[in-house]
């Protein structure tokens, strides 16, 4: 997370303060892909409807299969492309049992990394694949879905 600074001038020396605005970092995710490769397809396919789809008709099923968030919708009437989620991630104890959550709002992946083919390992190998995501912000709650 960052605030950013603005800069008031003085005859003296030049003050920072506070900025008015958040940027936050992006979510990156590591995860194992399953044998029928759907996890893995699933954000492809996503990534691939918010770019530059190879027919219409794919960017057609795309845009009818989701809606706008509420803050978006009102701005273009209903009309458009879903491209947001909303995601949950679990922070686990030592033991795996549930202590927080982290809210994220608006998700959209702009980036999943490619998959590595190997012949020559001799040891089991799962795949795995990395997604980032871009968000409008989130909140951190306990488990009851009380804000920290």
């Amino acid at each position: 997370m960052d605030l950013g600074i603005a800069i008031q001038p003085s005859y003296l020396k030049d003050v920072p303060v506070p900025g008015d605005k958040i940027e936050f970092g992006d979510l990156s995710v590591r995860f194992l892909i399953d044998e029928n490769f759907g996890n893995y397809m699933e954000i492809q396919k996503w990534i691939r409807g918010l770019g530059f789809p190879d027919s219409l008709k794919e960017f057609n099923d795309f845009e009818s299969q989701i809606t706008l968030p509420n803050s978006i919708d009102t701005i273009f009437d209903g009309q458009g492309d879903n491209i947001y989620s909303d995601g949950v991630l679990q922070i686990l104890s030592s033991d795996n049992i549930p202590k927080f959550q982290v809210n994220f709002k608006d998700l959209f992946p702009y980036s999943i990394s490619t998959l590595t083919f190997d012949a020559t390992d001799t040891d089991i190998e799962y795949f795995t694949a990395e997604v980032s995501f871009k968000y409008t912000n989130y909140i951190i709650t306990n488990t009851r879905g009380q804000d920290l």
